[in-house]
């Protein structure tokens, strides 16, 4: 199952550099993660400040 950012987010980008899938961006102003590339790794979560990806 994907993680998805949760409203906690305060868009600071680490997840975007850190996911090895390419699978989080910006749009629309919001962090977003494709879930077709997510492989649940766990990385975005490691490095986010404010824990907002959740599996």
């Amino acid at each position: 199952m994907a993680y998805k950012i949760t409203d906690k987010c305060i868009k600071c980008g680490g997840c975007v550099a850190a996911c090895p899938m390419e699978a989080i961006s910006f749009k629309d102003g919001k962090v977003v993660i494709d879930p077709a590339k997510c492989i649940s790794c766990g990385t975005c979560a490691a490095v986010c400040p404010v824990s907002a990806p959740e599996a």
